[in-house]
């Protein structure tokens, strides 16, 4: 059955299938069945977390809503971070 919110039914199957939560591989499905985001071009453009300070890695994972944020080492926001 055809969700209805997802452009690229194959691909988003596909990234369950290895792992990724659902939102995820939505939103990748999506951006790859629009042409005009060239999501493989997009990325890139940020520094890579490791150079982000603490507070800058914690105020993504706000935006973001990372639950236990607040008790998570650096590295442990990285992780954190890369895996939503």
């Amino acid at each position: 059955m055809a969700r209805p919110s997802i452009k690229n039914e194959k691909l988003y199957d596909d990234l369950r299938d290895d792992g990724m939560s659902k939102e995820k591989a939505a939103r990748i499905a999506n951006a790859n069945a629009n042409d005009a985001m060239n999501p493989s071009e997009k990325g890139g453009k940020q520094p890579p977390y490791e150079d982000w300070t603490k507070d800058e890695l914690y105020s993504r994972a706000q935006e973001i809503g990372i639950d236990g944020r607040s008790d998570m080492t650096k590295d442990e926001l990285i992780a954190a971070l890369r895996d939503h």
